[in-house]
């Protein structure tokens, strides 16, 4: 069967019928997601920056394992450029793409933009079978058929559009093989398009289930929101337990004079790991002070070192 009539293979009819059957699962996803959105508004830009970042290497980190290329998240957060020999470069380069588009780059209407294609031209795509995407007319083609299937649906739950596009998205030739990432990214952003600070909704080791999976549409929706209720659980506990670091570290550093202890702080949770020289330049220090509060704060058992070198180190939380 030719690729463009796959799309034939997803009814409409009996997806909006599963909306329908499923409304209380729908209703239960919404909630959670709306609790976890909540949780984030609540917090200042600066750590709520830093959680998003912890959620999209969470979620790019199980992703990752559905794709059957898994890369443990210790790697991920090195910069994405100390990767051991054994890492998957390809995989790698995807991960690098799929969390950026979950901490909110890109638009979900706009493929090209999403898939940075623009910026693909002009620098080295996502690894060798980037080579096989289609380009020009043909994307564009593939493109406007995703954009027809999608309205088939017009007027359903986010949650369940997403459902159904990332299978629909499976069934087109926007994605070259080996990139599965970018239809499970585009369906976590999807379903967050409305939503505050959230930028996308993770499903976690949950989505495992339901990626790359088939089967009768209720089934399938009702498995799916199982999965964004039990990621935007885990989700809320990672955000707790990363609050929970904040608040135990300044109780820590609270006999340090001066405001470098609590400035080390938010750095450090802006961002996945850190240096001592992005520290001084980020939290406005010494190098030596930048230094001497991560060594203290590694004494302590809050933070980690994670590339076992002596020089060039990097630091992340202990948490």
């Amino acid at each position: 069967m030719p690729r463009a009539d796959r799309r034939q293979l997803l009814d409409p009819a009996a997806w909006r019928a599963a909306e329908k059957t499923c409304a209380v699962d729908l209703a239960q996803a919404a909630m959670a997601i709306g609790r976890l959105d909540g949780l984030l508004a609540g917090l200042d830009e600066t750590l709520r920056r830093g959680l998003i970042t912890r959620l999209a290497l969470m979620e790019v980190e199980a992703m990752l394992w559905a794709a059957g290329t898994p890369i443990g998240q210790d790697v991920l957060i090195r910069d994405l450029a100390d990767a051991p020999a054994s890492v998957d470069l390809e995989a790698l380069s995807l991960a690098r793409w799929a969390i950026g588009r979950l901490q909110g780059r890109g638009r979900v209407d706009d493929l090209r933009d999403f898939l940075a294609l623009h910026r693909a031209a002009q620098g080295p795509g996502r690894g060798d079978s980037d080579l096989l995407r289609k380009t020009g007319d043909d994307f564009d083609n593939e493109a406007e058929g995703f954009a027809m299937g999608l309205a088939a649906l017009d007027g359903c739950h986010a949650t369940t559009c997403a459902a159904y596009g990332q299978r629909l998205w499976r069934l087109t030739d926007l994605s070259p093989d080996g990139h599965q990432l970018e239809g499970m990214c585009w369906a976590a952003r999807a379903m967050a398009d409305s939503a505050g600070p959230l930028a996308m909704v993770p499903m976690g080791q949950a989505g495992r289930r339901v990626w790359n999976t088939g089967g009768d549409p209720q089934d399938h929706l009702t498995a799916w929101c199982a999965a964004v209720a039990a990621g935007c659980e885990e989700g809320f506990r990672t955000i707790r337990r990363l609050t929970g670091w904040v608040e135990r570290t300044r109780q820590a550093t609270a006999r340090i004079k001066g405001g470098n202890a609590a400035r080390a702080i938010y750095v450090l949770m802006a961002h996945p790991v850190v240096s001592a020289a992005s520290l001084e330049a980020d939290a406005g220090i010494s190098r030596d002070t930048a230094e001497r509060l991560l060594v203290r704060l590694e004494g302590l058992g809050l933070i980690r070192e994670v590339t076992g070198a002596r020089r060039f180190r990097l630091w992340a939380l202990a948490a």
